[in-house]
């Protein structure tokens, strides 16, 4: 029996019920730390100025490897277009920076969703 038909027996059935409830506890396990360790920790410290810094930088460079290395049907879709409704949607942003996530998220889901309709 190989590795894969192990993992494989393992996940089938209960197994995955049983991958699933612990994944879900131990979210909630670390949820709840921070729940209870929140008030005895200076959000302006030094280190969460900087987790804060790396978290953005995470996300700003998902973001662009999204745009310019899409996976899937993403990448079906011309690079100069992705960036077209990518600079849209910051436009929508940038016109009224306060209240204007959702409307952005939405421009840039309808014009790539329209995109694929068209196409």
């Amino acid at each position: 029996m190989s590795v894969m038909d192990t993992v494989s027996n393992a996940l089938s059935g209960w197994g995955l019920w049983i991958a699933l409830v612990g994944a879900c506890l131990g979210t909630y396990f670390c949820r709840a730390i921070g729940v209870f360790l929140s008030q005895s920790i200076n959000q302006d410290s030094e280190i969460f100025r900087w987790l804060a810094a790396v978290t953005y930088a995470m996300v700003a460079a998902l973001t662009i490897r999204l745009i310019v290395m899409p996976l899937g049907l993403m990448a079906t879709v011309p690079l100069w277009i992705r960036i077209l409704i990518c600079a849209l949607a910051i436009g929508v942003m940038i016109s009224k920076p306060t209240r204007r996530l959702v409307p952005a998220l939405l421009t840039g889901t309808l014009l790539m969703v329209s995109y694929g309709v068209i196409r």
